[in-house]
């Protein structure tokens, strides 16, 4: 007797991104939850932007990014890790993993490339060129010719 065939998952079961992804989106709300209930004020204007989870699960990267800008990142990050051991452990609390990932907390540079350059943007707007091409004819801003008007005419008569 022969065993019956394994099915596959369906399209509607299977996960549509990896695991590292979904644990990242997963611990970075415990995170921020747990920010929201720590009192420590250097931590009151702290968003996590994203977190990169490594493939065993072991470590997990945290990208913050604080309303004060790189000058509060010092006091921002001696926070974060002062409070690492409490993040932690909201995090074994809530997330059913067999181990949990050990917090490393970084400044979300990305963020601040965007900002720089769209001050940059802003601040030096783009002149305008001439790239050669003809400016537009006079001729074509008036009336239509009554040739045109005839053949269009003759079209919706059906003579064409």
């Amino acid at each position: 007797m022969s065993r019956p065939p394994r099915r596959r998952p369906t399209a509607s079961s299977a996960h549509r991104y990896p695991r590292t992804a979904r644990l990242g989106e997963l611990l970075r709300e415990v995170i921020a939850e747990e920010l929201e209930r720590i009192g420590d004020e250097r931590l009151e204007l702290v968003g996590i932007t994203s977190i990169d989870v490594d493939a065993e699960l072991n470590r997990a990267i945290v990208y913050y990014d604080a309303f004060y800008g790189e000058a509060a990142d010092e006091a921002t990050l001696d926070a974060l890790s002062q409070h690492r051991v409490r993040l932690q452990g909201a995090i074994a609390r809530q997330v059913r993993a067999r181990k949990t990932p050990i917090l490393d907390f970084r400044p979300d540079n990305v963020l601040r490339s965007a900002e720089r350059i769209e001050r940059v943007l802003r601040d030096n707007p783009v002149p305008e060129r001439d790239y050669g091409l003809p400016e537009p004819d006079e001729e074509f801003d008036e009336e239509p010719d009554e040739e045109v008007d005839d053949v269009d005419q003759a079209a919706d008569d059906g003579e064409a």
